[in-house]
């Protein structure tokens, strides 16, 4: 099942390294909606995985944000008592248009481009500066 709300950045937490090879990393949105003229504000927590972790670093708490996810849910059972674990696993996310900067969904891979001629740049560039 895939979903998306809109909210406000609220918090993000670090990432938490589960095993050698699987991490998770959790933030909130606060979503707002007017009910009969009554404002109810709902926190809901995501959790991202893997490489996706590094997702919610290009934005700031209070920024509004698009979150793209999917329910999961799983069964666990320890010493007879049996427990239902439910996780909002979000998957993409954009910045809303109040935002333009943030604006492109962020599951796509920047450029890192490192070539010599952006890391030395042309000798007519004249650094000024006293330090």
């Amino acid at each position: 099942m895939s979903f998306e709300i809109t909210g406000k950045l609220i918090a993000r937490y670090p990432i938490i390294q589960r095993t050698e090879s699987f991490r998770t990393r959790e933030f909130v949105i606060e979503k707002t909606d007017d009910v009969n003229g009554r404002i109810i504000n709902n926190y809901i927590k995501f959790q991202l995985v893997q490489d996706r972790c590094n997702f919610i670093d290009k934005y700031n708490d209070g920024d509004n944000i698009k979150v793209n996810f999917n329910i999961k849910g799983s069964k666990w059972e320890k010493e007879g008592k049996v427990n239902y674990i439910t996780n909002l696993d979000a998957w993409r996310i954009e910045g809303s248009a109040v935002n333009p900067v943030t604006s492109l969904p962020i599951d796509k891979t920047p450029d890192y481009n490192t070539s010599q001629e952006k890391l030395n740049p042309s000798p007519e560039v004249v650094d000024d500066l006293p330090f």
